[in-house]
């Protein structure tokens, strides 16, 4: 398939994150928990998926030697203390030509006032490099990994580059050197219809527990990049209802297997009721911090019932 015409990427600053924030997360130890997210500046992923986005925040190139720890740097010195840091760089913390091995020494001592360390990365670059970093922080590591669907045929048109049997074989290789894992799940992929994407989901995060996850984060797959918009147009994508994610979210709570998170960005463009948009919010932001399913309630406007 053809993936459109690309917008201007973002102007950024190889000494700067592109963003930073703080939130708060439910604790593997089921407490609300200050964490610390940094949007690291950074090379585009190499593998290109269909579904993402997160180019328009990458550059075209490697950065120089030293200038992830100074973005690290930055953020820190300017976000409140917290006991768990996230690093995202919109591709694979463990890609050489993304974040230099030689860099590794200083980062760790950025780091070590943290408890946990989140990174994100491709299954296929996981291997000795991740286990070193592991050995110079002073927290626990964990990894993110993006599992995407267990649609066998789904997974393999989204371009990720990779299999269920391998992301089975890499979680199981963290497990064996003491590192948590962290899933990304589409609810409602391309390929799939509405039916479809909610069962294949509920699968999904059945897969993502029975290899260990300790946390899942639903990702509702976003329109606006042009390889979607295009699938859109050919009937081969729409993007999911609030009300699928609500049902990911309820189900895999329901498996209470580890801790299962919505991701609530832009999730207004998911929503088709302005009347109840607000109740929903919050009630998935109380199931993101409590872990527990939350009271239901009807819509007088819409007449859905979450």
């Amino acid at each position: 398939m053809t993936t459109g015409t690309r917008q201007a990427r973002e102007a950024l600053d190889v000494l700067r994150p592109w963003n930073f924030l703080a939130e708060q997360e439910c604790s593997a130890e089921g407490t609300i928990t200050a964490v610390n997210t940094v949007f690291l500046t950074n090379r585009e992923c190499p593998w290109r998926c269909v579904m993402c986005d997160l180019w328009k925040n990458t550059l075209p190139t490697s950065l120089p030697a030293g200038a992830i720890p100074a973005q690290i740097e930055y953020a820190i010195a300017r976000l409140p203390a917290a006991p768990v840091i996230k690093l995202y760089n919109s591709g694979s913390f463990f890609d050489p030509r993304a974040i230099p091995v030689a860099d590794y020494p200083a980062i760790a001592r950025l780091l070590e006032g943290f408890q946990r360390v989140i990174v994100e990365c491709h299954p296929a670059l996981i291997g000795d490099s991740c286990f070193r970093f592991q050995e110079l922080i002073a927290g626990r590591l964990e990894v993110a990994l993006g599992l995407e669907t267990v649609h066998p045929e789904g997974l393999r048109k989204l371009n990720k580059g990779m299999t269920l049997e391998q992301f089975s074989s890499v979680t199981g290789a963290l497990r064996g050197h003491g590192v948590d894992l962290r899933t990304f799940i589409l609810v409602q992929p391309p390929f799939l219809s509405e039916s479809e994407g909610l069962r294949w989901t509920l699968k999904s995060l059945d897969c993502a527990m029975s290899c260990g996850s300790t946390a899942a984060s639903l990702i509702p797959t976003r329109p606006g990049n042009p390889a979607l918009d295009e699938l859109a147009a050919r009937g081969e994508f729409a993007p999911p209802r609030i009300e699928t994610l609500e049902a990911c979210q309820e189900y895999g709570l329901g498996l209470r297997q580890g801790r299962v998170f919505a991701d609530l960005w832009d999730l207004e463009r998911f929503s088709v009721c302005a009347h109840c948009y607000e109740k929903r919010y919050n009630r998935l932001q109380e199931m993101n911090l409590r872990q527990t399913i939350a009271p239901t309630f009807e819509c007088p406007h819409c007449g859905d019932r979450t």
